[in-house]
């Protein structure tokens, strides 16, 4: 046991027990720090499960009272035990989708560099034909426009490749087209912009090749889709990474049919480790009948939602996504911001940064958010909003002060994703409005997208309060995390400890260089307790499973997840390398390496 936790502590180690208790457990858990994430984030030494719920939590002393014959007995070491990670917001289908694409793997290339890169991919598509699009991800869009410059269709039709090439930023909201793939697409120079996008065009008129945001769906419309078993491999590849980093429920937010559908075939075979939780997109467009909007989710959670009898994971559909504006960085500047982006002019040398005409644009109107919060809210579904700039953020706010307004007495659970620039004066407007923000720890590193893309675009002051986790909770805000994988890659204990530091560590595969080394800004730090509660507790109340996980507590499901080292107590320096040993869901082992590999996966 380990010292923290002994003798001296002995006070903490309350023991809880739930029905039966006179029964012996499936497993017991001993010897080890239980870190419960409780009400008072209680410690303990020993875990018993049965059914695939958790029955006591205690001492090693108490819990042999849940031994019998056939109870496995997991010798902990002393190692850490919390629950089950859960993820607030991520996108599993394209993640798993992207591990299989030609992929520029986060790295800050050149445009030769990502030249060469496509043409190693065209090459090993050579037996393939050429109206077969290629798809290209995890390009680091803001890196390459700070090391060398924004590319164009120019640079993908130099390749002289005659099928449809099209390449995708890491956060999804920019991808370039070659003029095969605008062609196939139906776009060209007179195509006007879509609502709540972009079809970025040179001061001649003539497109670049970039579009943005809702541009994006007409080459979405244009690529034949994935296939069932496509799609399933995709889901199979995404849930496989999620169970070796401890991840047991999860929300995609921004989500659709056949994603919903795929997972719902994964529980039906009994291959979901997770417990699948769906936010449906609403576009501008749909915002324009939001009773037909709303309904239309309805319909999805009414065919495809499970109603579980045991502690299985399984498919619930109760959310809506509005996609609510874009991103702060350059070159895409189309996040909504309440005061113009900063643009640099003058002779070399001599060049000031002032205020420009871009100021990015909301989405959505005031109309369209009144809407349909108010047919959600009288439906039971909840509203997950993607909103980055100031002004959207304001926007989301000041829909659901009204929404509290017309329907105090319903239980809405709005969640406001990413908020990466809040004034101040909204700050405390979470808490007064029961707003939970879904933030992503990670973006508060020093990183070209967190410094060359915006510091000197958004100026000192509004810089020096970006990414503001530590301001939010200091106005105790709800702070749930969502990683938004594969927007970075999927490497969850690295991004809680930028949540604990405001800075990233070098030496991770997941880090971004001595250069970019040192804490982004002052905002105030968050604890070790609060990011682990933000990736359990906070994030189960976000999606209405606080019931049933994000603790360990008696009568709850046993998620649960075991650590190569104790993420309370360990160097910071050691915080990004920890492991995940064993992950449990529902009972039921399903991810587990040494010293727990001799486990079965189903005791």
């Amino acid at each position: 046991m380990s010292a923290h936790i002994g003798a001296a502590a002995a006070g903490l180690l309350g023991s809880w027990a739930w029905a039966g208790t006179n029964e012996p457990a499936d497993t017991v858990f001993m010897h080890g720090d239980v870190y419960t994430v409780d009400a008072k984030n209680s410690r303990a030494q020993a875990v018993a499960v049965r059914d695939g719920r958790i029955v006591f939590v205690g001492s090693d002393r108490k819990a042999q009272a849940f031994v019998g014959a056939s109870t496995h007995v997991v010798d902990l070491g002393g190692r850490m035990m919390m629950p089950g990670l859960i993820d607030g917001h991520m996108h599993p289908l394209g993640g798993g989708e992207g591990m299989l694409r030609c992929n520029m793997e986060y790295k800050p290339f050149t445009v030769a560099q990502m030249q060469d890169k496509i043409r190693a991919c065209i090459a090993a598509m050579a037996d393939k034909g050429e109206k077969e699009w290629l798809q290209v991800v995890n390009w680091d869009r803001q890196a390459m426009s700070s090391i060398d410059r924004d590319p164009t269709l120019a640079d993908l039709d130099a390749l002289a490749a005659p099928r449809p090439i099209i390449v995708t930023s890491i956060d999804g909201h920019s991808r370039l087209n070659n003029s095969v793939a605008l062609a196939a697409a139906g776009i060209a120079n007179s195509t006007p912009n879509p609502p709540g996008g972009v079809i970025a065009k040179d001061a001649q008129g003539h497109l670049t090749g970039m579009l943005e945001d809702g541009a994006l769906l007409f080459s979405d419309k244009a690529i034949p889709p994935a296939t069932e078993a496509e799609r399933l491999q995709f889901a199979r590849i995404a849930l496989d990474m999620m169970r070796q980093q401890g991840v047991t429920s999860f929300l995609s937010a921004l989500s659709n049919t056949e994603e919903v559908e795929t997972f719902a075939t994964l529980s039906h075979s009994g291959e979901l480790t997770a417990r699948a939780e769906f936010a449906i997109k609403v576009d501008p467009k749909e915002a324009q009948d939001p009773v037909k909007a709303v309904a239309a989710v309805h319909d999805i959670a009414a065919r495809y939602n499970e109603s579980p009898v045991d502690a299985r994971p399984a498919v619930d559909v109760h959310t809506i996504k509005l996609w609510m504006d874009g991103v702060l960085q350059a070159p895409a500047q189309t996040a909504a911001l309440l005061a113009p982006y900063l643009e640099k002019t003058g002779p070399a040398g001599h060049s000031k940064w002032h205020a420009g005409a871009a100021q990015g644009q909301s989405y959505f109107t005031r109309d369209q958010v009144d809407g349909l919060l108010a047919e959600a809210a009288k439906a039971g579904i909840d509203v997950h909003m993607h909103a980055i700039g100031d002004a959207t953020v304001r926007l989301a706010l000041d829909g659901i002060a009204d929404e509290r307004h017309r329907y105090p007495e319903l239980d809405f659970r709005p969640a406001i994703a990413h908020a990466e620039l809040v004034d101040p004066a909204d700050y405390r407007r979470f808490k007064q409005l029961d707003v939970t923000a879904v933030m992503q720890f990670q973006w508060a590193e020093r990183a070209p997208y967190s410094v060359d893309a915006v510091e000197h675009q958004l100026g000192p002051q509004r810089y020096a309060r970006m990414e503001p986790e530590g301001s939010l909770k200091g106005a105790g805000t709800r702070i749930a995390y969502g990683s938004d994988w594969p927007v970075d890659q999927m490497a969850y204990f690295y991004n809680l400890r930028v949540g604990v530091t405001r800075s990233g560590d070098p030496a991770h595969p997941a880090g971004f260089g001595p250069q970019y080394a040192g804490r982004l800004n002052q905002d105030p730090l968050l604890t070790r307790a609060d990011v682990i509660r933000a990736a359990t507790a906070h994030a189960a109340y976000q999606l209405r499973l606080e019931s049933k996980v994000g603790s360990i507590e008696p009568g709850k499901l046993a998620d649960l997840a075991v650590l190569d080292r104790n993420f309370m107590t360990a160097p910071e320096n050691q915080l990004a390398f920890t492991k995940v040993l064993l992950t449990m869901v529902g009972g039921r082992v399903v991810w587990r390496s040494a010293p727990f590999d001799h486990l079965a996966s189903n005791p």
